[in-house]
């Protein structure tokens, strides 16, 4: 089964032990969470390699769900043409995008800004003491983005890993 912070025997049957309980209480888990969880789990009849991956979290903006997992279940879920990712997507009613829950922030960004390429991630602090990073793309913007809209993009990377983004292009 799918590891997660949720014990099995509470995510199969939909009734929560004091501990899972105590877990979404304090928000270590969050409803949605739940509900990605017990969706893998009915993967997992047909893709028996889901059993390996070991979910983290997930979070809704916009048309797209973002999963964390670790690398190995990230390769999981895109390998074979992301069919698992697309069937993931086609159940939660939502585009989703696999990132890796370990790692820098570098890797962090070139995972949620695939297709694009990055050339330049910059930190830029502001006067009030914040700070944003500035990821800058190769190419022109491009009318029909593949990601949607990038308002989406910024709210996942402030939800995931509490990045404000600045997102600019720039044509080599």
């Amino acid at each position: 089964m799918v590891k997660t912070i949720l014990d099995n025997f509470c995510v199969r049957s939909g009734i929560f032990c004091s501990r899972c309980e105590e877990k979404l209480k304090k928000g270590q888990i969050s409803d949605l969470d739940v509900r990605v969880i017990r969706t893998i789990t009915e993967l997992e009849k047909e893709n028996p390699t889901l059993q390996e991956v070991t979910f983290h979290k997930a979070v809704e903006a916009g048309d797209i769900m973002a999963l964390m997992v670790d690398r190995k279940g990230m390769d999981t879920f895109l390998s074979s043409g992301a069919k698992l990712a697309k069937s993931l997507g086609d159940k939660v009613g939502k585009r989703v995008r696999v990132l890796n829950y370990g790692g820098d922030e570098r890797g962090f960004l070139e995972d949620l800004f695939t297709p694009f390429s990055i050339l330049t991630i910059n930190t830029i602090w502001l006067p009030d003491g914040s700070r944003e990073t500035k990821v800058i793309l190769n190419g022109r913007r491009p009318r029909r983005n593949p990601l949607g809209d990038f308002e989406v993009v910024k709210k996942l990377a402030r939800e995931l890993k509490g990045l404000t983004l600045r997102i600019e292009f720039e044509d080599y």
